[in-house]
């Protein structure tokens, strides 16, 4: 395991907030779109400008939550690789179907959304439940990813109930900047509160260490350092299921890693990638 560089976790206040909350306005070099993805119209965030030849990053949300929070990721990495950051169905600014998928009809989505855009392999970051749909994908779908990111990696089998994950979460929300409050919010409107119940109670369903056995794409497991959703105990166990599976923290860091360390995150992302060969 390694311990990123230590230096305070980047500020998340009014700025950040607005620049969240953009969508579908252009705003930082992102820009909106939807396309028809298995019947469903789906949103996308993405990098206004292409950066020909280099891995595209698919950035993956979490549970209850969009690309709003995965916003300051986006613009860190824009810079150097194309990023694209969907919303799962149901959430954000793409259609609502009539129930809540399960990780498996995530990933599937997923898959049918990467041919869509015919992407060539990617660079896969999932965060939370983000990340076990990220695993599905990369474990049913080699071909299709370069790298992959599980960041804060849902569920540790040690609380894998619904009380058990709403009690480390709410523990880890005090440890998380405040202004983030208005994006879950917003979040958990669009998506309606039965969908996010009915999510969670997917997640703490889904065998995750099922998907980990199976990924072939070097791995990175990444996690802040105070997260209590993910403890260092399950995050260690996940990097090493997958063959070859490392695991690094970002030090300050809550579960919501991406968000407010989004200059570390990006830094381990470039780091993973300079280390795998492109296919």
């Amino acid at each position: 395991m390694s311990r990123l560089p230590s230096r305070p976790p980047g500020r998340f206040g009014p700025a950040e907030l607005r620049l969240a909350l953009a969508a579908p306005r252009p705003a930082a070099g992102l820009t909106s779109e939807w396309r028809l993805v298995a019947g469903l119209r789906t949103h996308t965030r993405r990098s206004a400008e292409p950066t020909s030849g280099r891995t595209p990053v698919v950035l993956v949300h979490g549970l209850a939550v969009s690309h709003r929070y995965l916003t300051r990721l986006a613009v860190a990495l824009a810079a150097s690789q194309p990023v694209y950051v969907p919303d799962l169905p149901g959430f954000g600014l793409t259609a609502r179907p009539g129930s809540a998928y399960d990780v498996g009809r995530h990933a599937a989505h997923l898959a049918a959304w990467l041919a869509e855009y015919r992407l060539p392999p990617v660079c896969l970051v999932g965060h939370s439940f983000g990340a076990e749909v990220a695993a599905a994908l990369a474990a049913r779908h080699p071909e299709a990813v370069r790298a992959l990111v599980l960041a804060g990696p849902t569920s540790d089998p040690a609380a894998r109930t619904r009380r058990g994950q709403v009690g480390r979460w709410l523990l880890d929300a005090l440890r998380e900047a405040p202004w983030q409050v208005p994006i879950l919010l917003r979040d958990v409107l669009d998506a309606r509160p039965w969908r996010v119940y009915a999510s969670l109670s997917h997640s703490v369903r889904n065998a995750v260490e099922a998907d980990l056995v199976r990924v072939t794409a070097p791995t990175l497991v990444l996690t802040g350092e105070r997260d209590t959703l993910v403890p260092r105990s399950w995050r260690d166990e996940a990097a090493r299921l997958v063959p070859g599976g490392r695991a690094a923290s970002v030090p300050g860091a809550a579960h919501n890693v991406l968000t407010t360390a989004p200059t570390q995150a990006a830094e381990a992302i470039h780091g993973l990638l300079s280390l795998t060969p492109t296919r």
